[in-house]
């Protein structure tokens, strides 16, 4: 199976996974039977607040699943729609997701689990994820604070 996780920069399965979906610089596509990476940049990480387009940089990817620390609603709703299974990562790198994976341990995100901070509220309790990776000019969001997968 070809589970996509968002990763803060490309280091194979030790890569740090990303907290924020939408916002993430680099996709990175999984053979969860061989272990086969590949890194696809998000060419949609700058985007309008709610103007998420997860599709765009992942079109004509061979996906199964995506498993990601957070996601908002709206990317939320156009993966389901597109009949891809969203799981929540809690470990901290894409390794350690992968093996979960593997192993049937992690949750179905659904759509009243997906973030709804998005207007500067806190994520609330979180592991560390070493940034935002280009973050900053992500408009609306508010400042977070570290913090990492959701638990």
């Amino acid at each position: 199976m070809n589970v996509c996780i968002p990763v803060i920069r490309d280091e194979g399965l030790a890569s740090a996974v990303n907290a924020h979906f939408g916002s993430t610089p680099v996709f990175l596509v999984v053979d969860t039977e061989s272990g086969a990476t590949r890194a696809i940049p998000n060419r949609n990480q700058h985007h309008a607040h709610g103007m998420c387009q997860p599709l765009a940089s992942l079109e004509g990817e061979a996906l199964d699943a995506i498993v990601v620390g957070g996601i908002g609603m709206g990317a939320l709703t156009k993966l389901m729609a597109a009949g891809l299974k969203v799981y929540r990562a809690e470990q901290p790198t894409a390794g350690q997701v992968v093996e979960a994976f593997r192993a049937g341990q992690l949750s179905e995100f659904a759509p009243g689990t997906a973030c709804a901070h998005h207007g500067g509220g806190a994520h609330g309790a979180h592991g560390a994820h070493g940034g935002h990776g280009g973050h900053g000019g992500h408009g609306g969001h508010g400042p977070h604070g570290p913090h990492g997968p959701h638990r």
